[in-house]
């Protein structure tokens, strides 16, 4: 009787840990998939840019600085690998971006171009695709790493060659920053 016991308990802790190896290389996929999804919203954006760029030139060309700081970022955005440098060289072109597109404002012919009010649509569009993206990552990714930490499954954890994902953190000041709002009610 104490041998069928020990089998019973040997072969349920068996079971037990493949599961949970399963359970983690699953999270493990998940947190893999959640970053395709953003590659794939970082690309859309990528390939963008450039049709941006080339539609206002002819109308800002002594704005030639803003236009360079867009390009730049980009390529610096496009050719960034992992977690922190991507969010950090993504941080860097939204704020290029918010600076050309601030700038298109001061240009009405520009503005009322069809193809300029696209594309700014577009990129827009493209953004809350890569928020929500981005979101869906890091919900993953913090899963996944609650997963391996906790008891038992940490136990199974170096098995399964879990290690902690990266969360997609904001690290650029001004975009943690509020926006400020000024209706002119006080003038």
């Amino acid at each position: 009787m104490g041998m069928m016991i020990f089998l019973v308990v040997v072969v349920a802790l068996v079971f037990w840990v493949i599961g949970a190896y399963n359970g983690l290389i699953a999270l493990k996929n998940r947190v893999l998939n959640a970053w395709k999804q953003i590659d794939v919203q970082l690309k859309r954006r990528h390939d963008l840019i450039p049709n941006l760029i080339e539609t206002v030139k002819g109308a800002m060309s002594f704005e030639r600085q803003t236009l360079e700081a867009v390009i730049a970022a980009r390529n610096k955005a496009v050719s960034a690998n992992g977690v922190a440098a991507t969010a950090k060289a993504e941080g860097e072109l939204t704020q290029a971006l918010g600076r050309l597109f601030a700038l298109t404002e001061n240009y009405p012919d520009l503005k009322a171009t069809g193809n300029v009010a696209q594309l700014q649509e577009e990129l827009t569009s493209t953004e809350n695709k890569i928020a929500f993206s981005r979101q869906l990552y890091n919900d993953e990714a913090t899963l996944y790493n609650t997963k391996q930490m906790q008891f038992p499954t940490n136990l199974v954890a170096g098995l399964a060659k879990a290690s902690p994902a990266e969360l997609w953190e904001i690290e650029d000041a001004a975009e943690r920053a509020v926006p400020k709002v000024d209706f002119g009610f006080n003038k």
